[in-house]
């Protein structure tokens, strides 16, 4: 079997176990890899950009090397290596658990229950819910949603189209080790600028692919175009900021400005400023646009990694 139809069938299976199945609640290989690196940061932190570096190295490559040498195993098999392709893009994608833990916040905040929105929120993302009322609440889910479209989906099929299985594996690694030491705090700032520059590279077409499918799927492609280009260079993230702005400009709602972060606070540009204000009910239409960008991703995804093989076999 070709290697593009290897992809896409697997890709394809695995995006159907995460819909099904979502994230298992304990074992999730996605939670060993965090273990092991903390473990590898237990030896070898310091100070120090070049310790930081080893340990981007070490663990990202690690989880590369895993997926190549699996990929090798199989690949005498077809169905071995689509069953390896299906149970790693499980892995490393999160739409459902995305999805569900939004819902669950929505729910609160329909019911009132804005003290439980907020007891839920850091499953979510990391902003300080104290902080915040229904309306930022409900903004900070519409905005995390956002972001992890492109991070725990389409950002994983991109790898996955270029490289395989140690592509998939690799940009999972990789976001994960910007999530674990990739942030500014006193401790990581040197430790983790590898991790958090690499994250960046990974993260780039990604991003550029979300925000355009969410262009493309979302209510008003014209409106989410004119908020990326008008807005996206202004926020602090080179990747978030596509996709926060062609969200917010698909969904015809600002997103952007002040937060909180670990007790600091941030005063980020508005993006799609025509917009109105984020309410409640925003949150399942942000669900529901993430779920259409993620499936029309496999199905590019698919067809880019037909284009290079063209009929070899």
């Amino acid at each position: 079997m070709r290697a593009d139809r290897v992809f896409a069938y697997g890709a394809a299976a695995g995006l159907l176990g995460d819909l099904l199945l979502g994230d298992p609640r304990r074992g999730h290989p996605v939670a060993a890899f965090g273990r092991a690196a903390g473990a590898v940061e237990r030896v070898l932190w310091r100070d120090d950009r070049a310790r930081g570096a080893v340990h981007t190295a070490v663990c990202a490559g690690g989880a590369v090397a895993l997926g190549a040498v699996a990929a090798r195993v199989v690949r005498t098999s077809p169905a071995a290596s689509v069953a390896l392709t299906g149970a790693a893009t499980w892995a490393v994608v999160g739409g459902t658990s995305l999805a569900q833990e939004a819902r669950t916040i929505g729910r609160a905040l329909e019911a009132g229950d804005v003290e439980g929105a907020r007891a839920r929120l850091p499953h979510l993302c990391g902003r300080d819910p104290q902080a915040l009322d229904a309306d930022g609440i409900a903004r900070a889910v519409v905005e995390s949603v956002a972001e992890n479209t492109s991070d725990a989906v389409v950002g994983a099929l991109v790898w996955g189209a270029v490289g395989g299985v140690p592509g998939l594996l690799g940009f999972r690694a990789v976001n994960t080790l910007d999530a674990m030491v990739g942030h500014r705090s006193p401790k990581y700032r040197r430790y983790g600028w590898a991790s958090a520059r690499l994250d960046d590279v990974a993260g780039w077409p990604g991003a550029r692919l979300t925000a355009v499918l969410a262009a493309v799927a979302g209510g008003d492609p014209r409106g989410a175009v004119r908020a990326w280009r008008a807005d996206a260079a202004q926020h602090p993230s080179p990747n978030a900021g596509p996709v926060e702005a062609s969200f917010a400009g698909a969904l015809g709602v600002r997103l952007g400005g002040t937060l909180s972060y670990g007790g600091r606070v941030e005063h980020r540009p508005v993006l799609n400023g025509a917009g109105r204000a984020v309410a409640v009910r925003d949150i399942e239409r942000a669900v529901r646009l993430s779920k259409r960008v993620g499936w029309l991703a496999l199905g590019v995804c698919a067809a880019a990694r037909r284009i290079p093989k063209g009929r070899t076999s």
